[in-house]
C-alpha cells in the first residue's frame, strides 16, 4: 500500500486548483472511482488525510481509518460527515464556509427570476409552437415583493443584498444571527418562522441539516405560506418535506418552487418531484461555478495542509478536537 503519511484520499473530483495545491504540499493524491460507502471505507484505510463533497464520510469509514488525521469537506456543509465520530477518534473536520457564498446567492435569485417568469415553462411552450402560453400564464414583477430569507447566514445576507438591488423588500427568519447583523444589511429580523411565511411572497431557504431544521417546512409552514408564493431552496434538500411540498404545490397556496438540492440525490425515475410541472429543478450546481469552484477546493485544502502541518485551519468544524488530535505533538 501507499505510504499512509503521504496519502489523500479524494472521493469526488474537486477544481484542479485544489489538487494542485494538496501535491505541493506533498501528499500522493488518490482518486475514488466507485463512490459508495463501501468503496470509501476500503480505500481510506491507510490514507492521512481525506476530501469529500457531498458523498461524506461516514462511520464505517472513520473506524476503518485508523491513520486518517483530517476530513475535508468540501463547502459549507458536513451534515454527511460523521463529526461526532470524527471528534471522538481525534479526527480534525475542516471545510471551506465562504468560498461559494456568491455564487449560491447568485442562484436563489436566478431561481427566483425563473419562478416569477415561468421561464422553464415558457421555454417547453415555446418549442412546441405554443404561442398562447403567454393569454394563460401569471407572470410575476418582482419590484415591490417581500422576500422572506429563512436562515441569515453569510450566504442568506448575500442573497438579501442582490435581492434589495431589485427592489424586493427583504424580512429574515434566524435564530443564530446577532442583531447588528440585521442593521448593517437593513433587513427586518422576524423571529417567528409562520410570520415570516404568511409575509412573504418569495421564501428563500438557506440552512443547513440538523435535527432543528429536518423538515422544518413541512404541512403547517406550506398551509402559512401566501396565495401564489413560491419557495426557493438552495440549502439542504432535507429542510422540506418533500411529500408536503407535492401536496402544496397540487392543492396549497404556493405556485411554484425551485430545488437546487433533494432529500435524497439518487432519485428514481417514477420520483414526483422530477413530473411536477410547477417545480423548477436543477442538480445541486448552485455552488458550482468555476470561479466558486475554484475558491471551494483552494480552502479546503488548505484547511487539510495546516493540519497536516500542525497549524490550526481557518475554517475547524470541530475544535474541541485539537488539543487531542490524531498526530498531535506530544
Amino acid at each position: 500500500m501507499t505510504d499512509a503519511s503521504r496519502t489523500c484520499l479524494i472521493i469526488q473530483p474537486i477544481h484542479q486548483a485544489g489538487l494542485d495545491l494538496l501535491t505541493r504540499g506533498g501528499l500522493t493524491l488518490r482518486h475514488l472511482d466507485q463512490v459508495d460507502p463501501g468503496a470509501i471505507a476500503r480505500q481510506a484505510g491507510d490514507c492521512i488525510a481525506v476530501v469529500t463533497r457531498s458523498a461524506g464520510f461516514p462511520a464505517a469509514a472513520i473506524e476503518a481509518a485508523p491513520a486518517l488525521q483530517v476530513i475535508g469537506s468540501h463547502g459549507v456543509g458536513v451534515d454527511a460527515v460523521d463529526v461526532p465520530l470524527a471528534t471522538a477518534r481525534g479526527i480534525a473536520v475542516v471545510n471551506a464556509p465562504h468560498s461559494n457564498v456568491r455564487a449560491v446567492a447568485e442562484h436563489a435569485i436566478g431561481m427566483i427570476f425563473a419562478l416569477a417568469k415561468s421561464l422553464a415553462a415558457a421555454d417547453r411552450a415555446t418549442r412546441a409552437g405554443d404561442f398562447g402560453f403567454k393569454y394563460r400564464t401569471r407572470l410575476v414583477e418582482l419590484d415591490g415583493l417581500t422576500l422572506g430569507i429563512v436562515g441569515f447566514g453569510s450566504i442568506g445576507r448575500q442573497t438579501a443584498v442582490l435581492a434589495k438591488a431589485l427592489g424586493l423588500k427583504v424580512i429574515a427568519h434566524s435564530l443564530e444571527s446577532a442583531p447588528d447583523i440585521y442593521a448593517e444589511t437593513g433587513v427586518e429580523p422576524v423571529a417567528d418562522l409562520r410570520d415570516l411565511l404568511s409575509r412573504s411572497d418569495i421564501v428563500s431557504l438557506h440552512l443547513p441539516l440538523t435535527a432543528s431544521t429536518k423538515e422544518l417546512i413541512g404541512a403547517q409552514e406550506f398551509a402559512a405560506m401566501r396565495p401564489g408564493s413560491f419557495l426557493v431552496n438552495t440549502g439542504r434538500g432535507g429542510v422540506v418535506d418533500e411529500r408536503a411540498l407535492i401536496n402544496a404545490l397540487d392543492s396549497g397556496p404556493i405556485a411554484g418552487a425551485g430545488l437546487d438540492v433533494f432529500a435524497s440525490e439518487n432519485m428514481p425515475p417514477d420520483h414526483p418531484l422530477l413530473h411536477h410541472p410547477r417545480l423548477l429543478l436543477t442538480p445541486h450546481i448552485a455552488g458550482s461555478t468555476e470561479a466558486s469552484l475554484a475558491r471551494t477546493a483552494e480552502d479546503v485544502a488548505r484547511g487539510v495542509l495546516a493540519v497536516l502541518a500542525g497549524e490550526r485551519p481557518r475554517f475547524l468544524v470541530n475544535p474541541a478536537v485539537w488539543p487531542q488530535r490524531r498526530g498531535a505533538s506530544a
